[in-house]
Formats: structure tokens, C-alpha cells, sequence
């Protein structure tokens, strides 16, 4: 029996319990039993083909048992000793290995808000990415949803401490598929820093599902950061679905150094006057490694700004994909939204498809978006070698400055020196 098989066979045996999730995950299973996984025909999924990684011999549902506390020294991000810390293990939130140091910061599990006075928020915003990805994928994770957490950030909280997430994926004894679940509410002029991590321990293979949604009220700022480093073994479709609510500032970057195939779902739905919203991401493959980052900005409202860049170095044989799409409503006229995708090819085997769309239905805007796909400048790497430059640090040189552009807008120092430290590793050990 085949992994889809057995998926098929567990929806039929799903008994959906009676509370705020039910309606979502009922709807969930229907979508994923007519839709299935994604293959050659849907064009979302051009060029991912994750059909055969559900042929292989994964543990589902994942287990935590096995991991320690020691496991997880050994991977904390710089800066944790200030930071609340949330620990997804094979996709279910591991409480006993999770810190939380900001007392404002609400953490708990999806069923317990769901049921609780959180229920009217968790109704209104939790399956909402499905409004936008209309895919068998997202919808396996809705319809499987166990072991997720919602947490509640009040109005008015200016949370000191940032919130790192990991999620990691424990292969040491078998393949693991996994499928964690999260849903985090801003309040009114609330302020938060977010940043996950994503960290394989073992040489099994690994396909990890996650859904990650988030609604931002009125005045509220959010700084969000994901660092994607993991090993060749390891598979990720990452969802991040961001709904600004009332007039609030988003401020997103996304880092992808390594990995086997890797999909970011990254969704930002402008849905007041005056919403502001930055995306910025940088992937840096090599090897085998295949990146795909699709990104949609829809403005719902008038008055709204967003600024989009994404960066792509690519070496050995890895293939890369950006896909950027921008809607403009009908109503939100005076839209200002801007998107550029910039790409370097290393090596003859290395690819790169980019495709910027823009879909408007208002009159009064101001809206571009570019693409570009090129190599290393060879005049300026003949300056630097003309200087006594060798070749090898000339490219890496070359290579840094065009990752500053991004790097620079991830805010948090520690986490900032954490991701140049490893752009570092990867000039020295991943250029040709």
C-alpha cells in the first residue's frame, strides 16, 4: 500500500471531533479525496513534482517518542536564553522541551482554543490558507490536523522576547512524515518578532507538511523570519499565511540554504486601508537541492503598500522556482505594490524558472514587477582578480554582495550573525 493509499484509508477512518475544527476539516477531507496530490497537470505545481515522495515508507502518524532534551541543545538558535521557544517534534508540539518567558504570550493546543473563549477566532482564521492554495496538500494537513497550537499574542502586548519555532523532524530510527499545525493571533497594536527554524536529526528520509496562519489586528507589527538548512533527506512544502486584518506593518524574510525538495507557500492578504507589507527572500542551493518559492500579496483594500524581493544563487545541479503573484481587487484602489525576483547561475546544470505576475482589477494603481536570470559579472570579477584578487574569493565576493540586499533586513542581531555565519560556510564549501 502505497503512502497515498494509506492516506485515502485513514480519512475514511477519521472521526472528526465535534468542535470548532470539525467544519474546516471536514471540508479538508472532501478537497483532499477529489484533489489528491498535486502532479504534472496542476499548474501551481509545474515544476515540484512531490508525487513520489508519498511512495515511500514513512512513519504516519509521526511519533515524538526518542527525542531529548539534549537533542535539542544541540540545535537551538542563537539568542534562545531571551526567547520564548516552541518545539514541534515529527509535527506535534512538544510542550515538556518548549519555554515560554513572555507571561502575555497565550500558548495552546488548536483543540483546547477551539473550545474555549478563543473559539470565535480560531473559527474565523484557522483553514483560511485554503482560500488561496487550492491544492491536495494543504488540505491534507487540515484534514490531519493533531498536536497543532494556537497562540494569542493580547492587544496591546509588546512581547520583549522574540518567539522561535522549531520544527524538527526526528529520522534516526525510521522515514517520517509529518504535518505540524499552527495558528497565531496578533491583537490590536500588538508587537512580535516570529522566526522558525527547521532541523532533520538522522539519515532517514524526511517530508514534512506545515501550515503555519496568522491574522494581524488593527496597529499591529510583526517581524517574521524563516531559516531553511537542512539535510539533502529532507522534504518541505512550508505554508505561511498571513492576513492583515486592520491597518498594521508585516515585515517578512525568508532564508533557504539547503535541503532535498523544498516548497514555501508564503500568502499575504491585505484586508484594510493603509496595510503595509515587505517580503524579502534569499536561496542560496547546491547539490540536488530543488527551491520553490511561491508568493501571492492580494490586495483586498485600497491605499495598501508592498515591496517584494527575492534573490536566488544556484549551484551544482540544483533547480530553483520562484513564482510571484500580486492580485489587485477591484476595490482597492491606490495600491502601490512592487516585486522583483533576481537570480545568479553558478554552474552549467544549475536552473532557475521565475515567473512574476500581476492580476489587477482596479484603475488607479501603481504596480511592476521584473525578473532576471544571469551569471556573475564577468567585468568585475576581472577588476577584483586585476588587484591581486584570486578567482575563488573574487566570486565569493561577488556573491555576498549580492546577498546583502536581503540579509540586511533581518533585524534580530543574533539571528542576523546566525544567517551570515552560514552564507559563510556556504561560499567556502558549496561554490564551484
Amino acid at each position: 500500500m502505497t503512502n497515498v493509499e494509506y492516506l485515502n484509508k485513514g480519512l475514511d477512518q477519521l472521526n472528526v471531533a465535534d468542535n470548532s475544527l470539525a467544519p474546516a476539516r471536514k471540508n479538508a477531507i472532501t478537497s483532499f479525496s477529489k484533489m489528491g496530490i498535486p502532479g504534472a497537470k496542476h499548474e501551481e505545481w509545474r515544476y515540484t513534482r512531490i508525487g513520489n515522495l508519498f511512495n515511500k515508507d514513512y512513519q504516519f502518524p509521526a511519533k515524538k517518542e526518542g527525542f531529548s532534551k539534549t537533542d535539542l541543545d544541540g540545535i537551538r538558535l542563537p539568542g534562545h536564553e531571551e526567547a520564548n521557544e516552541l518545539v514541534f517534534v515529527n509535527g506535534i508540539y512538544a510542550s515538556e522541551f518548549s519555554v515560554i518567558r513572555s507571561k502575555e504570550l497565550v500558548v495552546q493546543s488548536l483543540e483546547e482554543a477551539a473550545g474555549n473563549e478563543n473559539k470565535e477566532i480560531v473559527a474565523l482564521h484557522f483553514g483560511h490558507s485554503s482560500s488561496l492554495l487550492k491544492d491536495g496538500i494543504n488540505a491534507l494537513n487540515t484534514a490531519f490536523v493533531h498536536g497543532g497550537i494556537f497562540l494569542n499574542i493580547k492587544k496591546g502586548t509588546v512581547l520583549s522576547q522574540p518567539v522561535y519555532i522549531y520544527t524538527i523532524t526526528d529520522a534516526r530510527r525510521e522515514s517520517v512524515l509529518s504535518q505540524p499545525r499552527s495558528l497565531i493571533y496578533i491583537g490590536e497594536n500588538a508587537q512580535a518578532e516570529l522566526v522558525e527554524t527547521y532541523v532533520t536529526i538522522g539519515k532517514a528520509d524526511s517530508f514534512t507538511n506545515q501550515v503555519m496562519e496568522v491574522a494581524i489586528e488593527k496597529d499591529a507589527k510583526v517581524g517574521y523570519y524563516k531559516i531553511q538548512n537542512d539535510r539533502q533527506q529532507a522534504n518541505l512544502v512550508s505554508t505561511t499565511h498571513f492576513r492583515q486584518l486592520g491597518k498594521s506593518y508585516l515585515h517578512t524574510v525568508t532564508i533557504s540554504l539547503n535541503g532535498g525538495i523544498v516548497r514555501n507557500n508564503l500568502n499575504v492578504v491585505l484586508e484594510a486601508d493603509h496595510c503595509e507589507a515587505h517580503l524579502y527572500g534569499l536561496y542560496f542551493m547546491g547539490g540536488d537541492s530543488h527551491i520553490d518559492n511561491h508568493t501571492i500579496v492580494d490586495n483586498v483594500m485600497p491605499n495598501c503598500f508592498s515591496n517584494e524581493l527575492y534573490k536566488g544563487v544556484m549551484t551544482g545541479k540544483a533547480a530553483g522556482v520562484f513564482n510571484g503573484k500580486i492580485f489587485v481587487r477591484k476595490d482597492a484602489q491606490k495600491t502601490n505594490a512592487y516585486q522583483s525576483n533576481k537570480n545568479i547561475l553558478l554552474s552549467a546544470d544549475a536552473s532557475v524558472n521565475t515567473k512574476p505576475q500581476l492580476e489587477i482589477f482596479a484603475d488607479d494603481v501603481k504596480c511592476s514587477h521584473g525578473c532576471t536570470v544571469g551569471q556573475l559579472d564577468e567585468d568585475a570579477l576581472f577588476y577584483l582578480q586585476s588587484r591581486g584578487v584570486p578567482a575563488p574569493i573574487a566570486q565569493s565576493l561577488l556573491v555576498r554582495a549580492f546577498a546583502t540586499d536581503i540579509l540586511e533586513h533581518i533585524t534580530p542581531k543574533a539571528i542576523h550573525d546566525y544567517v551570515e555565519q552560514l552564507i559563510s560556510l556556504k561560499l567556502e564549501y558549496d561554490l564551484p
